[in-house]
């Protein structure tokens, strides 16, 4: 651990964001050293900051700022724990970049169709039966649920999530869940470029190709069918003026 940091009395706003952002990475370093895993309980705030030489209140500034990452997970009335991985704060950050326009919508899919054509194919090879079994059954809900399409996004961004698990790989899971926020902004968008019934079926049915290689341990047949879905994807978006 480093030596603490000592914390004078008074000093700017600077000073005190100096000290937060200091003790920040003091409790992330003292987690590592500790090799606390997720749920494990931290020391109490007071405890915390004795150790590491700052006041209370730079301390629960720390924590709220761990907490917002989703580094710790802090709760009224009981101690923080360390968090288990989630999506939140890097999806918050792929909307900012998005909306504020440092990055575009088609450039997000191509992140993904990058992403998703690697985790469908792992997914082939390491899916297992209940996995490929909800890929199936979540295709066929889609079908049933085609008048209603709020049900169809969140079926299709499901199965999406679900082919991430299968690849066996938690970080390609935290990473599909993180475009989430993208998707329901966008989906509805392809959904009525897909002007027609047998165009939203079609779009369906290619999702039923992916779930079905899967399904066959076949990652060629995977991949390609992933490949075959962002293309249509991409398509509708930019005849909708979506780029």
């Amino acid at each position: 651990m480093n030596k603490p940091i000592i914390q004078k009395d008074g000093g700017d706003k600077a000073e005190v964001g100096g000290l937060v952002e200091r003790t920040v990475a003091d409790i992330r370093r003292y987690i590592k050293e500790n090799q606390l895993r997720a749920g494990h309980v931290m020391p109490t705030e007071t405890t915390l900051a004795g150790q590491l030489g700052v006041s209370r209140t730079v301390m629960r500034e720390a924590m709220r700022a761990l907490a917002a990452l989703r580094i710790l997970d802090v709760g009224n009335g009981r101690r923080a724990r360390v968090a288990a991985p989630d999506a939140e704060a890097l999806s918050m950050i792929i909307d900012h970049t998005v909306y504020t326009g440092q990055l575009s919508v088609q450039q997000t899919l191509d992140v993904r169709r990058t992403l998703e054509s690697r985790t469908v194919s792992l997914a082939a090879l390491r899916r297992t039966d209940s996995q490929a079994r909800e890929l199936l059954d979540l295709v066929e809900k889609m079908s049933e649920e085609l008048h209603n399409p709020m049900t169809v996004m969140e079926l299709d961004i499901r199965f999406h999530e679900v082919i991430a698990q299968a690849s066996g790989n938690s970080l390609y899971t935290i990473l599909v869940h993180a475009f989430r926020v993208i998707t329901q902004q966008t989906w509805d968008i392809g959904w009525r470029g897909r002007g027609t019934e047998e165009n939203r079926r079609e779009n369906i049915a290619c999702h039923g190709r992916i779930a079905t290689a899967i399904m066959m341990q076949d990652p060629t047949r995977a991949e390609a069918a992933m490949t075959e879905h962002f293309d249509s994807s991409v398509n509708v978006l930019l005849k909708a003026g979506i780029t």
